[in-house]
């Protein structure tokens, strides 16, 4: 699958993240600021969505591809964020925690 994709280290402080693990996963640790709609749930919150480009995150990049590729095809403009929250992490961006424990990508 070919879809547009940019690093982690390259994404502005102000760009919309798109968030689609599992509930588990954001809660562990997830970008502040990012809207969380899992994989599974997107086509019935299509609505939820910002008129806005999108970076779409997961854990390693495998289903944000998938989703990239299904809003860019429906109208929206998306790039897959590569190598998902792993690369996110890695490079020392910001994350956060639901759970009270320091945040972590799972």
């Amino acid at each position: 699958m070919n879809v547009p994709g940019v690093a982690a280290s390259e994404i502005p402080s102000d760009a919309t993240l798109l968030d689609v693990r599992e509930q588990d996963e954001w809660d562990a640790g997830h970008a502040p600021g990012a809207l969380h709609i899992p994989m599974g749930e997107l086509a019935g919150r299509l609505d939820e969505l910002p008129d806005a480009p999108l970076h779409v995150i997961c854990r390693s990049g495998g289903r944000s591809a998938r989703v990239t590729a299904y809003l860019n095809a429906n109208g929206w403009d998306a790039v897959n964020v590569e190598g998902g929250m792993q690369s996110w992490a890695a490079g020392g961006r910001p994350m956060a925690a639901e759970t009270g424990a320091p945040p972590e990508v799972v």
